[in-house]
């Protein structure tokens, strides 16, 4: 007599269905896991300046001629100007303030700093908003805030070297390797009544054929290629009669390789 066999209980749909939400959790986890990764390794390393180290993708820099008081007016007006072109600058974007002296080639650097970005540009999943928020505030907002207050506050001088100051400011800051190839703007505020032993404006007017057989010509010339140049003038009793500035400040920047964007008359007049 054969032997009767066992019939075989089937797999339980229940245990099917268990193992398969179980391998989904496990690879939905793992790609959890591998996002979250890519975007750690995506946060970008900042230096002391919070500039990345890789270099800032952009540079702008002001240059502030405070060898001659303003007037009042045209220290509001400079003050929209310089917060207006700060608040163009990009996450990780570097700004430099510059302040002209009467030591020709000597400027004081009153800030430097890149634009760290805000909470809004954090990532919730990998970094803190509110301490990205909380750096932003304190490196980058309120300093540039702070000093804006301060702009046009200054005491007469003899001397005005505006060339001397871009051409240290291109070979200190501009030229650095790490920001070859990148955006790069100059704001230039000042009367633009170049006055050294070089030359000088005030005796030779306006006069860019003068200028070019001075001494000045090779003295302070400087590559500005790659470099987007933009004056914000200040208007004195003493400018106002050399109608050629923007001529003259034109060609300079030109004729050194740089693009001239624009001069700006400011409001008022010293």
């Amino acid at each position: 007599m054969a032997r009767r066999r066992r019939r075989s209980k089937g797999t339980s749909p229940w245990a099917v269905i268990a193992i398969v939400l179980l391998v989904g959790f496990v690879v939905a986890a793992m790609g959890g896991f591998l996002m979250l990764r890519m975007r750690a390794g995506e946060t970008v390393v900042l230096d002391e300046d919070n500039c990345p180290v890789t270099g800032a993708l952009s540079a702008t820099v002001v240059l502030l001629d405070v060898t001659d008081p303003i007037s009042e007016i045209t220290r509001v007006d400079m003050k929209r100007q310089f917060q207006r072109a700060v608040a163009g600058v990009e996450k990780g974007g570097l700004v430099e303030v510059y302040t002209l002296t009467s030591d020709e080639g000597k400027l004081r650097r009153s800030y430097r700093g890149c634009n760290p970005g805000d909470k809004s540009s954090a990532d919730a999943w990998t970094s803190n908003p509110r301490k990205i928020q909380q750096r932003w505030d304190e490196a980058f907002d309120k300093p540039l805030r702070e000093m804006s207050d301060t702009i046009g506050t200054a005491t007469e001088s003899k001397t005005s070297p505006i060339l001397a100051g871009i051409q240290r400011i291109v070979v200190e800051s501009l030229s650095d390797m790490k920001i070859e190839n990148r955006p790069k703007k100059l704001y230039v505020a000042s009367d633009m009544m170049e006055n050294t032993n070089a030359f000088s404006i005030y005796k030779s007017g306006a006069d860019y054929e003068a200028f070019l057989k001075s001494t000045a010509r090779d003295r302070f010339r400087t590559s500005l290629d790659g470099i987007d140049v933009k004056i914000w003038a200040f208007q004195r009793e003493g400018s106002s009669k050399h109608k050629n500035l923007p001529e003259f400040w034109a060609k300079w920047v030109m004729s050194n390789g740089g693009n001239f964007d624009a001069y700006e008359r400011l409001s008022g007049i010293e």
